[in-house]
């Protein structure tokens, strides 16, 4: 509707095109749902490569995100793994003065 091509929403709705169908077609599919006219295919293709793009986008940096999340979980382990170290080192050190006296 938003593109000025209100005349395909009943046909799209009897053929349950939703968001994740909608970004699979193409200009036969296009045209087989009706879209006679190449000039209102031509405008729901460019929009939908604007979309796919928009998605990859989108799950790119979702992915940076989430290695970077990784990243700092893991760093945060290693911290703690050396300060137990730390502190077991500490505590047998002591140990052993008390057991040599």
């Amino acid at each position: 509707m938003s593109l000025n091509l209100e005349q395909y929403v009943s046909e799209f709705s009897a053929q349950n095109i939703n968001g994740e169908h909608l970004l699979q077609l193409d200009g036969s599919k296009l045209k087989a749902l009706g879209m006679t006219s190449s000039q209102d295919r031509a405008i729901i293709k460019k929009k939908l490569k604007e979309m796919k793009a928009s998605l990859e986008k989108a799950r790119k940096a979702q992915e940076k995100m989430e290695k970077q999340r990784e990243k700092l979980r893991k760093k945060e382990q290693e911290q703690l793994q050396r300060r137990s170290k730390k502190t077991d080192k500490c505590s047998s050190d002591a140990t052993e003065g008390t057991n040599e006296q």
